[in-house]
């Protein structure tokens, strides 16, 4: 099975873990990774999540962002195609540019579901025809379990 993480994946395993969803969406995207190291799934990644990952300020949570990246398995290109498909996914929606772009890059990917903690995303992406299920971790890793 093939996955595309976006980057609140990536960051949410360094965010305040007192919260109880953040702290249950953080064990399943590292199961999800540990699966991942175990071959049971294929991590996708794209240069807009390596971008966001680059932007993040504090020295230290990008440091470990960008080792959790590492574990990215193919990394898909932003291409002239994925371009006007995320122009098309915006034109029919309110889904901005970045998540548009993920969309558009996991569905270029043949990804099987792109993992998002962003719950408006997650809804506005039902309301539309797309290519790859767009799903909360947690709601994925129950699912495969």
């Amino acid at each position: 099975m093939k996955i595309y993480l976006d980057n609140c994946c990536y960051n949410r395993p360094f965010d305040d873990q007192s919260q109880e969803r953040v702290y249950l969406e953080s064990k399943a995207i590292l199961s999800i990774l540990k699966r991942s190291e175990l071959d049971e799934f294929k991590i996708i990644g794209s240069p807009i999540i390596r971008m966001e990952i680059s932007k993040i300020r504090d020295e230290d949570k990008k440091a470990k962002v960008q080792n959790i990246y590492h574990i990215v398995h193919e990394e898909f290109s932003i291409t002239e195609s994925v371009k006007a498909r995320s122009a098309e996914i915006m034109a029919l929606s309110k889904i901005q540019l970045l998540d548009s772009l993920h969309i558009a890059a996991s569905e270029s990917a043949n990804a099987d579901v792109l993992l998002t903690t962003d719950d408006k995303l997650e809804k506005m992406a039902t309301r539309l025809d797309l290519k790859v299920r767009v799903l909360n971790p947690l709601k994925f890793i129950l699912e495969v379990l």
